[in-house]
């Protein structure tokens, strides 16, 4: 079995005693961390400025939100292995490069078929950047600064979160040079490039020294169980649920079955399997891929749920929408430095307070909305930095929780199969979440404004039934990580 000292790398790791963190490398792997989930959520706020401009459709309008989770999510894994193989900081400026090329192609684009095309490629080029970054701090940051990077990580993915809509907000709002919606793609260019340049000069080159060759049917197999589970998650609400949803949820849990087979014969002829099964024998990763599944379900439908309450509701533009998001942005920028300050000191029970904080904000936003009010940003912004209270202390620490309990050797397939969970929950998320929404917003009876808020606050109540099921995850996991020899 390959151990962390088998790892083949170009430029030495921090050794553990070293405290120095070479923030030039981590920094630079982190920014392409912040452009692949910001781009989950910078474009839902240009969504009616794209369907007016290019007369798309709202099934097209869907598809240029879904296109980039949906390829994001299928190639997240073999992203993470292919890295592995060939190169981390090869793989992570491949997919740097694929993700900025593609963002020309989106602010260019002059129909809905072209955007979509675009932002599928955008969300692949996203799967091989976003591996990478778990991988490269554990192997050039020390064992005793890796909390306080990781904090650092749980932070950015947590502005890239929340932040998506503010800063399409500003861009639109702005309309820098007359680039209206296009302005949240150019933005991705110049910052693309300069991490590409970075990443040439700072970021070590590294690969698994147990490595041989992809296992491709693997690749095909987990492909496949992923497409057909996340394709029917994002367009089953836009068409009703019909049987064929279902029908892609049962071929979707065979052929995952059948990768299990498949990996399973693979390992046990001594061969390089896509992803090491035992991984999911040690009940903190099994708990930790769930809880992923639920947070994220929790932050995309939300925010997307919000913006649509702010924007068809109240009639606000995305610069007044994306505003709304503002104090909680700051409340949560402040807690995730919080708890990347308290939890090496109080470890799990920083993320059991910030798993119980979340769920009682998403409530007390669903009792103000029923209570009578009529829906307004202010009635909602209190309730909403509550929830980024918990979300700081939560959310910036969860992911190195996890981490931290997985054996060095397989931090990289960790790594892809919790980006996937990401990607996997935000679908679920909205699938869930958007159809309770939808099915409660019925302006033509109760008028926008006070169908907007009977909407948002059945969507705050579902939330907080997933955010509890987050808590108790929280509750179950192991409270030591794995000490090292």
């Amino acid at each position: 079995m390959t151990n962390a000292s088998e790892e083949v790398v170009a430029t030495a790791a921090v050794p553990e005693e070293a405290p120095a963190v070479p923030w030039p490398a981590v920094s630079t792997v982190m920014v392409g961390m912040f452009m692949a989930i910001l781009d989950s959520f910078i474009v839902v706020v240009a969504g009616p400025a794209i369907q007016a401009d290019l007369g798309a459709s709202v099934g097209q309008l869907q598809w240029v939100l879904a296109g980039y989770q949906l390829s994001y999510a299928v190639f997240m894994i073999t992203g993470g292995r292919l890295a592995d193989l060939y190169g981390r900081k090869r793989v992570f400026i491949m997919g740097t490069a694929v993700f900025t090329l593609a963002s020309v192609v989106c602010a260019l684009a002059q129909n809905p078929g072209t955007l979509i095309a675009a932002r599928i490629v955008q969300g692949l080029g996203a799967a091989l950047m976003v591996p990478q970054v778990f991988v490269v701090i554990t192997l050039v940051v020390s064992e005793k600064s890796r909390h306080r990077v990781f904090g650092v990580l749980g932070m950015v993915i947590g502005m890239a979160t929340i932040s998506g809509q503010l800063v399409g907000g500003l861009l639109i709002g702005a309309d820098l040079f007359g680039s209206d919606w296009r302005a949240v793609f150019w933005v991705n260019v110049p910052i693309g490039i300069a991490t590409i340049l970075f990443a040439m000069k700072h970021v070590p080159e590294s690969r698994a020294a147990g490595g041989r060759r992809l296992d491709v049917p693997g690749v095909v197999v987990l492909s496949a169980a992923l497409l057909l589970l996340t394709f029917p998650l994002i367009q089953g609400r836009e068409e009703g649920w019909p049987w064929w949803t279902w029908a892609c949820f049962v071929a979707s849990a065979a052929a995952f079955g059948l990768f299990i087979a498949l990996e399973r014969m693979i390992d046990k002829r001594g061969g390089d399997p896509l992803m090491k099964l035992a991984l999911f024998s040690q009940r903190s990763f099994s708990l930790g891929i769930v809880l992923v599944l639920a947070v994220y379900a929790l932050l995309t439908s939300y925010y997307l749920a919000l913006s649509i309450a702010m924007q068809e509701g109240l009639g606000m533009s995305a610069l007044g929408s994306g505003l709304v998001y503002t104090p909680a942005a700051v409340t949560f920028f402040v807690f995730s430095m919080i708890a990347g300050r308290i939890v090496p000191k109080y470890g799990r029970r920083v993320l059991e307070v910030g798993s119980v904080v979340l769920a009682i904000g998403y409530l007390a936003t669903a009792v103000v909305l029923l209570s009578g009010p009529r829906l307004t940003p202010l009635l909602v912004i209190p309730t909403l930095m509550v929830q980024s209270v918990g979300g700081g202390l939560l959310i910036t620490p969860l992911l190195n929780t996890v981490l931290s309990r997985v054996a060095p050797e397989t931090v990289g397939m960790a790594s892809g199969a919790l980006s996937t969970a990401q990607q996997i929950g935000g679908a679920l998320g909205v699938a869930v979440i958007g159809a309770v929404f939808f099915n409660s917003f019925d302006p033509a009876a109760d008028g926008r404004v006070e169908a907007a808020g009977n909407a948002f606050a059945m969507s705050s109540l579902t939330t907080f039934l997933i955010a509890v099921l987050a808590a108790v995850l929280v509750f179950l996991l192991p409270k030591q990580a794995r000490t090292s020899k």
